[in-house]
């Protein structure tokens, strides 16, 4: 055993770590600063924009360093490939944080009005997926992987019901078309915040058992009956 690759991919393991943490958290004070309309929060999550991007460019730089001194094979191997790919999602979702709370930072400035019940409940299904596939990482359970795989459709029909309802409410109030548009890109950033949730999940499973699952449902299901029994 590589006793330096190994002690480098514990170092790696910690880094990663820290930036789910950090995006995590990042998410759920947004989330919170947009339903209490709260800029401060907001502003917060949108200062700590660079040092998500750091954190993601040191975890990168750390991967290609053990690519090229160790050129690890195997396990190791897909362990930094995971990561790599899981990496750009967390800082993707970091990003998503954002602007999330820009969008807050915009409502706060404006005269409240009614937000969907169904945002607060897509708000909350998708920090659930996060924080699950998150755990999924640090404890390599493929079960809970693939069950937040499974629930990525829930939030997209969530987002879709909102869009529907906001669409409904500015056509009876026009005016308020500035502060709803807000909305429906907050419940698109929580969609996208799913999707990549889903993506961890995958690169997770990729991670476990050494096969890809991404895009598998869609390819069975453009097979023929006689394809898929081949």
């Amino acid at each position: 055993m590589n006793m330096q690759l190994q002690k480098e991919i514990e170092k790696l393991k910690k880094q990663i770590l820290a930036l789910s943490a950090k995006v995590e958290n990042d998410v759920g004070m947004a989330v919170r600063a947009a339903d209490n309309l709260d800029a401060a929060k907001a502003q917060a999550v949108v200062n700590r924009e660079e040092e998500t991007n750091l954190m993601e460019v040191n975890v990168e730089e750390e991967c290609l360093k053990i690519l090229a001194l160790h050129q690890p094979v195997a396990s190791d191997l897909r362990y930094i490939v995971a990561v790599l790919k899981i990496n750009q999602d967390l800082e993707r979702i970091g990003d998503l944080a954002v602007h999330i709370a820009e969008r807050a930072l915009f409502l706060c400035q404006q005269p409240r009005i009614a937000i969907p019940v169904r945002l607060e409940q897509m708000a909350n299904k998708t920090q659930h997926l996060l924080k699950k596939v998150l755990d999924a990482f640090v404890n390599f359970d493929e079960a809970a992987a693939r069950e937040v795989c499974a629930a990525d459709h829930e939030i997209d029909d969530m987002n879709q019901e909102i869009f529907q309802q906001v669409k409904e409410i500015i056509m009876q109030n026009p005016r308020q078309f500035e502060t709803l548009l807000q909305i429906m890109h907050i419940s698109r950033h929580l969609e996208r915040i799913a999707d990549h949730a889903t993506n961890i999940a995958e690169d997770l499973i990729y991670l476990i058992e050494g096969r890809i699952v991404r895009h598998a449902a869609e390819i069975s299901q453009t097979k023929g009956p006689a394809e898929q029994h081949s």
